[in-house]
């Protein structure tokens, strides 16, 4: 009886072995130091299909011919021949400058209306969550959509703002907007200003509810006032967010030329053609892909190049 029941505690005990094997391989897994790695390896994958390939397709179709209404042509390598182009390209020296003024120009302008307008909507007042939804209107409509919208508001004959204008004497017939070329890129950008602001809002007024309230007390107990609470507190601990949104930003004004293409498509003549422009118009006008990838290349250069440049100078990643 009792080798009986010694025989069926060891088969017992082999079989919980063998059952517990799997489990504890899987318990090993999750509390080693691979399992996060594997967690990721979903998201690295993703992260490759819709990000590192295209930029490397893109790289490597910048160093090749290719244009759609030329298929006889093929693909040939033709190594730095574009970025050579680019070098004796006048529309290149115009665009930079241009795009230089879109961005400065367009992320100080939206940095300061929208950092102003968080401010004033960071009260607890009555009708100031309404309002906040209403500046959020203007971001949330498609670029087209505000663009088109605008081109018919300032429309030289039947536009809105002519006929309030004439109607208080200050034009005396149709004013024609974006025909000027020393002024046709700031008015686009009034236009941008109006459609984008509220990013900066939206970013801002997030930082100003995760600041404590402790801090603007304990510095009111102190005598400070609100211009000195403003730069010793409010200023500090939104540097991590204004570095964030500044930089996604500039990306945006840099990469986003819907909004020139429908005012004004680059013109008059070249006053208010950018990098991001010159390139769609490269690649869906005049059908060179190539030449529009290594505009797209330089144009990634250089906003690598800020990025880097502009989280240094802020200090934000310092301890």
């Amino acid at each position: 009886m009792s080798e009986h029941a010694t025989t069926q505690n060891v088969s017992a005990t082999e079989r919980a072995d063998r059952t517990a094997g799997p489990s504890n391989a899987i318990v090993t897994l999750i509390e080693g130091r691979y399992w996060a790695y594997l967690l990721i390896i979903p998201s690295m994958i993703l992260v490759a299909a819709v990000v590192v390939y295209p930029v490397i397709n893109g790289v490597l179709l910048s160093f090749r011919e290719y244009r759609l209404n030329r298929p006889a042509l093929g693909t040939p390598w033709i190594g730095l021949e574009h970025y050579r182009e680019m070098m004796s390209d006048p529309i290149i020296r115009v665009a930079l400058r241009n795009t230089v003024i879109w961005v400065v120009v367009g992320s100080i302008s939206q940095f300061v209306v929208g950092l102003t307008t968080a401010l004033a909507l960071h009260r607890s007042l009555r009708g100031f969550k309404i309002a906040a939804v209403l500046v959020l209107i203007p971001w949330l409509l498609p670029s087209v959509v505000s663009a088109n919208m605008w081109r018919l508001i300032l429309d030289s004959r039947l536009g809105v703002v002519n006929e309030i204008l004439g109607r208080l004497g200050l034009i005396s017939q149709g004013h024609a907007w974006f025909i000027n070329p020393d002024t046709a890129l700031y008015e686009v950008l009034a236009v941008e200003l109006w459609k984008n602001f509220a990013f900066f809002t939206l970013f801002f007024l997030a930082g100003l509810y995760a600041i404590p309230s402790e801090y603007y007390e304990a510095s009111s107990v102190d005598g400070s006032g609100a211009l000195q609470r403003f730069r010793d507190i409010t200023i500090p601990m939104l540097m991590p967010v204004i570095v964030g949104a500044t930089i996604l930003r500039v990306i945006g004004l840099f990469n986003s030329p819907d909004i020139l293409l429908v005012l004004t498509g680059g013109g008059p003549g070249y006053a208010t053609q950018t990098i991001a422009l010159y390139g769609f118009q490269t690649a869906y006008l005049r059908f060179d892909f190539g030449y529009a990838a290594a505009l797209s290349v330089l144009a990634l250069f250089c906003l690598m190049a800020f990025t880097v440049v502009y989280v240094r100078a802020s200090g934000v990643t310092r301890e």
